[in-house]
């Protein structure tokens, strides 16, 4: 007999309140239950991750985590943000969304958003980070089509981007 938990997350500005299976994946509760594709099953072991997505709670603001190591009942009362929920409300890309497409950062697209996901942690954190401190925060994801030297440059480029309003103040 399986146990469930009633949970309610805020996933891309969208509150949902569901009951799961206790032992339900957040990366199968994020795809299965509410429809957000766009964050990829990728090894199921926390080894590539193509499935990191934003969670942030009350305590701690949102941090990149691999939806295949988090059960879905941990979220519970988190916010989570996808690669589907960093488009503004008008449909723009993000500086990080719009890098990676701009200077091909993509080949197959499987790690793209767990990379842009990862970006996105890293910037906040780091900037204006060097070419190696891109690699190592970039460091948990895998992609095997790229060879990583467009991935450095598209983060390099959106860091960039999002540095500039502060440079023109």
């Amino acid at each position: 007999m399986s146990s469930t938990a009633k949970i309610t997350v805020t996933v891309d500005g969208d509150q949902y309140i569901d009951t799961v299976e206790a032992r339900t994946l957040l990366i199968h509760y994020l795809r299965e239950t509410i429809g957000k594709v766009g964050t990829v099953v990728g090894c199921d072991t926390s080894n590539c991750g193509s499935c990191t997505v934003l969670m942030g709670t009350a305590e701690d603001r949102d941090r990149s985590v691999k939806s295949c190591s988090v059960l879905a009942v941990q979220a519970d009362g988190a916010t989570i943000t996808t690669v589907e929920g960093l488009a503004g409300p008008d449909g723009s890309l993000h500086a990080v969304q719009r890098a990676f497409h701009e200077l091909h950062g993509l080949q197959c697209g499987f790690c793209t958003p767990g990379m842009i996901i990862s970006a996105i942690d890293l910037l906040r954190d780091n900037p204006d980070p060097t070419d190696d401190e891109i690699r190592d925060g970039l460091s948990g994801n895998l992609c095997r089509c790229t060879g990583y030297q467009n991935i450095v440059r598209a983060v390099r480029a959106a860091a960039a981007e999002l540095r500039a309003p502060e440079v023109a103040s």
